[in-house]
């Protein structure tokens, strides 16, 4: 078949099991070779073939309304509603989004990229179509993974209680973007072998209907035997208790299976959950033997080995220096402790967990509940790590605020990504934490200009003792400069100047000095000379040095590849107000006011006008004539 001319689903309402199964083949085909190009979400996306074709078969979107939890899972969903011919855009500039997005097409009711918000926003669905008195279905379709976090089981609870009719979806492959861990994911796989629980229930209830109906004893005898069938073949049956008919488990990957039980909960009423197992990377070999989450999603890759395309003798990534500096550390402190929210391979703390098992951490998605632990091991006089990626540190503000900086607890933590992250897009920028953390009593934020600071700042971090720190790190590689072989500790709250320069000032940190730097040398050959400031501590900032550039009245712009509502800048501008200097001129660069979509950072940074052209423009227009004349 041509997925190029697919436009809606509906032509699979009239395949047999035989082309669904040949359909299911072109599709993989389809995935492998497109994101051997541009790289993506290859191992959920395999793993979910059969089901989401299986899906749109039975139900009919956008009436029904699939809603798809984290939406890195969404490839096939998007092939089936016709936009299989922009696949050659996927995650690039201006070009197909990897997660669902509203404005890209009807059959995508709900935009996604954090995980564990499938259930409440079909919840919100479910209550909405019966106060409307409408007819459709609403089905969630969630990951083991997702569902311990926290979000998705205050949801359970509540869909249990009201009994809306909804079908959940659990998509179990035994893995998130890390093998998933905890106590919900052992009731799983009891559930992964108990075999099929309500094939036995409904042989049961057919006999029981058979016994004469001999007083009533009899019959209240067999409806205990009945309800705790489940109890018999099922041990813990966790969903049932909170109001959900149990259906399961389901060969995700055998149309048969599915399609007879994908009709089984149309017909029935209530909240149904449909627990459903699939292999992630089903199809590719080098996928689908991922045990570590490598294959969840990838850069391009070679179709033939599996070997990804990676520029040769690149210098570490940031978020390798930064664990493996805190397992250099760890040898010689024992209070240090890792804790992940089921990020291990994404933050680089394999080593960290290889040589210090009882020391690390992995609670699962579930950030909130990390940050407060991580709040709990600091009360004890230990030295928690949190390695978290600043958009999913969004997810845990309160524990930060309550349990973290009003008790200033002695918590590290690392918030990778920070900044513009690319591909990923709007859901993945790390661009709000500035303005999240800035603001908040006791915390400590700093950012370094490159690894060799990095590694100092870590070690700084690790030795503070008075109160909560966090250290931002972008996604990707460092430069590759020489390294100390010797830690040192940096004194919180100060800058250094890394250009001198008499005629303005550029306050910047970690990802934009280098534009900043191209922007002081493009100036300095038109004749102003601009001093370029590393302001590596935003917060406390180093008002010694912020005194004396107010007392020189030279113009300062400060850049950063942050959020400017409550930035890095505006910490400036408050300072300014706070030491009585107006008039003074102050300008300001960042992220604008609005979500930035995917795309290579070069390009996104382009868009919104941040480059070393931009800002030599800028002080060009802040600068006295008489001063850009002398040359």
């Amino acid at each position: 078949m041509d997925l190029l001319s697919i436009k809606d689903p509906r032509f699979l309402k009239d395949m047999n099991i035989e082309q669904l199964e040949k359909l299911s083949e072109e599709v993989r085909q389809f995935l492998i070779e497109k994101l051997s190009v541009t790289g993506g979400h290859i191992g959920p996306n395999l793993g979910v073939v059969e089901l989401t074709i299986a899906l749109h078969k039975v139900f009919t979107s956008p009436r029904d309304k699939i809603i798809w939890d984290v939406g890195h899972q969404s490839y096939v969903h998007k092939i089936l509603t016709g936009r299989a011919c922009e696949f050659d855009t996927l995650r690039q500039y201006k070009g197909l989004c990897g997660f669902p997005k509203r404005n890209e097409s009807e059959h995508d009711v709900w935009e996604t990229g954090h995980s564990s918000t499938s259930l409440s926003a079909a919840m919100g669905m479910a209550i909405s179509r019966d106060l409307k008195n409408e007819k459709s279905y609403v089905l969630p379709v969630i990951g083991d993974g997702a569902l311990t976090g926290g979000m998705a089981l205050e949801a359970l609870n509540h869909i249990g209680h009201e009994k809306k009719d909804m079908i959940v979806i659990l998509n179990d492959n035994e893995m998130s973007i890390a093998p998933n861990v905890g106590a919900l994911h052992n009731v799983l796989g009891q559930l992964r072998t108990a075999g099929k629980y309500n094939w036995v229930k409904d042989e049961l209830e057919y006999l029981l209907k058979k016994i004469p109906a001999v007083g009533g004893k009899l019959a209240s005898t067999a409806e205990r035997v009945k309800d705790s069938l489940k109890y018999l073949f099922v041990s813990g049956m966790f969903f049932e208790e909170l109001g959900f008919t149990y259906l399961g488990p389901v060969d995700g990957h055998n149309y048969e299976d599915l399609l007879e039980n994908l009709h089984y909960a149309k017909k029935t009423s209530g909240p149904v959950l449909l627990h459903v197992i699939t292999k992630k990377g089903k199809g590719y070999h080098p996928a689908e033997s991922d045990k570590t989450g490598t294959w969840h999603g990838t850069g391009p890759y070679k179709i033939e080995t599996g070997d990804f395309v990676k520029p040769k003798q690149a210098p570490p990534a940031w978020s390798s220096l930064v664990s493996e500096t805190v397992r250099k550390l760890a040898r010689e402190d024992d209070r240090i402790v890792a804790i992940t929210p089921a990020m291990p391979v994404g933050s680089k703390l394999e080593g960290f967990a290889s040589e210090f098992p009882d020391r690390m951490f992995d609670v699962g998605i579930a950030e909130q509940h990390a940050t407060t632990v991580a709040a709990g091991i600091a009360t004890q006089n230990m030295k928690p790590f949190l390695a978290i990626y600043s958009t999913f540190l969004q997810r845990a503000y309160d524990q930060v605020v309550h349990d973290i900086c009003r008790q200033n607890l002695n918590v590290f933590i690392g918030i990778d990504r920070a900044g513009l992250v690319g591909a990923d897009g709007e859901t993945h920028q790390g661009v709000f934490d500035i303005a999240f953390l800035r603001h908040l009593p006791n915390l400590v934020l700093m950012m370094p200009k490159d690894e060799n600071e990095g590694q100092h700042m870590v070690n700084t971090a690790v030795n503070y003792d008075d109160g909560p720190i966090a250290l931002r790190f972008p996604r990707g590689n460092g430069y590759g400069v020489k390294m100390d072989e010797k830690l040192i500790q940096i004194p919180i709250g100060t800058w250094e100047v890394l250009k001198e320069g008499t005629d303005a000032v550029i306050l910047t940190f970690g990802t934009t000095i280098p534009m900043c730097m191209e922007a002081a040398e493009l100036l300095e050959k038109q004749g102003v000379s601009v001093r370029v400031v590393n302001a590596r501590f935003i917060k406390p900032m180093d008002v010694e040095m912020l005194k004396s550039i107010f007392a020189e009245g030279l113009p300062i712009l400060t850049v950063e590849e942050a959020c400017l509502q409550g930035g890095f800048g505006s910490g400036v501008l408050e300072h300014a107000e706070e030491m009585g200097v107006y008039g003074h001129p102050i300008r300001r660069m960042g992220i604008p006011d609005r979500f930035i979509e995917h795309g290579n950072v070069d390009q996104l940074l382009e868009e919104i006008d941040l480059t070393s052209k931009a800002i030599s423009e800028k002080i060009t227009a802040m600068v006295p004539k008489k001063k850009q004349q002398r040359a």
